[in-house]
């Protein structure tokens, strides 16, 4: 099952110094945090933040190119989690055939962003991102550090990420 979950901010990882969006459902009751590309990271942020740039940036350019081929992204899904790697699709309208492209979740929410698209998560996913294993072999230590970082991330709220700059 898919449940619909919207972006709560985005923020470094204390740990890998690397950046993460924070995605939670419409009741702020789960959380996934997925981490991302600086590059990514900075596409998403300046979206959100309604930075415009004299020139289109790579997001921008592929928003662009759907709407001139009247494709219409419809929705994002977030579909799998294998080897601490997440999977999303894409789902595009184009002449009432739905096309469905597979993409890194970072890319597919920097595009639904800009096309004001949905954003859904698969329940499996969500639990799956519970367990995601860092490295083959963690130390106890490395197991709080992991279990401190979850409860940091699920306890953000929407104030919090003002105090945390990329």
């Amino acid at each position: 099952m898919f449940i619909e979950m919207k972006i709560s901010g985005l923020t470094m990882d204390p740990i890998t110094n690397t950046p993460i969006v924070i995605l939670k459902d419409m009741e702020e009751k789960k959380a996934i945090p997925i981490w991302i590309g600086i590059f990514e990271a900075s596409a998403i942020a300046t979206e959100m933040e309604k930075i415009t740039f004299s020139r289109p940036m790579t997001h921008d350019l592929l928003s662009e190119i759907l709407k001139v081929l009247s494709a219409e992204v419809t929705r994002v899904e977030i579909h799998d989690l294998r080897n601490n790697t997440f999977f999303a699709n894409i789902h595009l309208l184009r002449e009432g055939k739905t096309i469905v492209v597979d993409s890194r979740p970072s890319d597919a929410i920097a595009i639904a962003l800009r096309a004001g698209a949905r954003i859904f998560v698969e329940d499996k996913v969500i639990e799956k991102s519970r367990n995601v294993d860092f490295g083959t072999k963690m130390t106890d230590l490395d197991r709080l550090k992991k279990e401190k970082l979850a409860e940091f991330l699920e306890n953000l709220s929407p104030e919090d990420f003002g105090k945390y700059k990329m």
